[in-house]
């Protein structure tokens, strides 16, 4: 379940990430990979500094991961 449960949250983190940062959407499966290693890099930077538990936090989390990992792509891209 927990494979599951990390894709579904990619999925909506990589989604609000591609909205917040206009231009950049990937599609399902991009956003869904954007979103799983923004959630890899939220909870690396953020694995305790976040109140808010549960989903919620995963999610937020998650989509400032991805809004960074955005960022980069867009530096890089340049």
């Amino acid at each position: 379940m927990g494979i599951i449960w990390m894709i579904i949250v990619g999925a909506v983190a990589g989604f609000l990430a591609g909205q917040l940062f206009q231009g950049y959407g990937f599609g399902l499966v991009g956003n869904i990979a954007v979103g799983i290693v923004g959630a890899i890099i939220g909870g690396f930077l953020f694995g305790g500094v976040i109140l808010v538990g549960g989903v919620i936090g995963q999610i937020i989390s998650a989509t400032i991961g991805a809004v960074i990992l955005l960022f980069v792509i867009s530096l890089v891209k340049r």
